[in-house]
Order: structure tokens, then sequence, then C-alpha cells
């Protein structure tokens, strides 16, 4: 059935729900579960027409890295405390749909599961998020949404 699933995992509510959806379907079939965290790029511009903070004036992209990792880390914990021990993680910028199928693409993933709404700038409520939409009419394999 299903070997490699790809749980993108931005460490919102939905995100957490999709994670432990895809920890039960790795414990069923024996799947490796890869855990993807993207973070959007910042160009030099933005960085500096951003706000800093005073006692870190560091570079935005390393702010926004660190703290992906911190996310990513916590997704890691959350799939090993559900007994999912062939688990991996990766941090990636970039645009967050274009980014999860493209790797699901080249690391030949054949299920990605994903929540219905992550931690996107908007409040409005769509049935879908954007990413999850996107992602949706993107990937070249099966995508749960959660």
């Amino acid at each position: 059935m299903f070997t490699h699933i790809l749980a993108p995992y931005d460490g919102s509510v939905n995100a957490d729900r999709a994670l432990m959806k895809a920890a039960e379907m790795a414990k069923l079939t024996g799947a490796k579960v890869t855990l993807l965290t993207i973070y959007r790029h910042h160009s030099m511009l933005e960085a500096s027409l951003s706000m800093v903070r005073v006692n870190d004036p560091g570079n935005i992209d390393d702010a926004m890295q660190a703290h992906a990792t911190e996310i990513i880390t916590h997704g890691k914990q959350l799939m090993k405390d559900a007994g999912v021990e062939n688990v991996r993680a990766f941090v990636r910028s970039g645009r967050p749909a274009r980014a999860v199928t493209e790797f699901a693409k080249k690391h030949e993933v054949d299920l990605i599961v994903i929540g219905s709404r992550g931690l996107g700038a908007t409040g409005d409520s769509y049935l879908l998020g954007s990413v999850s939409h996107k992602v949706t009419g993107l990937a070249k394999c099966p995508v749960l949404v959660v």
C-alpha cells in the first residue's frame, strides 16, 4: 500500500491532527514518515523593511529557519511519542504548496497527509486552507486532507 508518507507540519492544531493520522497510517502499513516544515524566504529588501527585535537584529531568514527547526523538532517528537520510529524531518524555505509537492516528487512520496488549515496569514473561514487546496491540485500522488 503506502511505503512513504509525507506530513507537512506547521505546528497548527490541524497539522497536529494530520500528524496523528499519518502516525496511525504508518503503523498500519509500515511506511516511513517524512515531516516537512516550510518557511518563507525573505529578500534583503523585505528583511530591511521588517521590524527587528532590538536585542536580536540578526538576519530574518536565520530567525525563521530557527523557528521552523523548533516546529519540526516538536513534530518529530510527537511522532515518536505516537510510536512511529521511522521518521525523518526536514526544514525548507519557499512557497509552501510548491515546496511540498516538489519535495514529494523528488523523494518518491506515495501519500501526503496534510492539515486542512494551517497557520496562514488570513483568518477567513474557507473550507480548505490555501496551502492544502493547492497541494491537492499540484501533487502527483494521493493527498489526505485532515
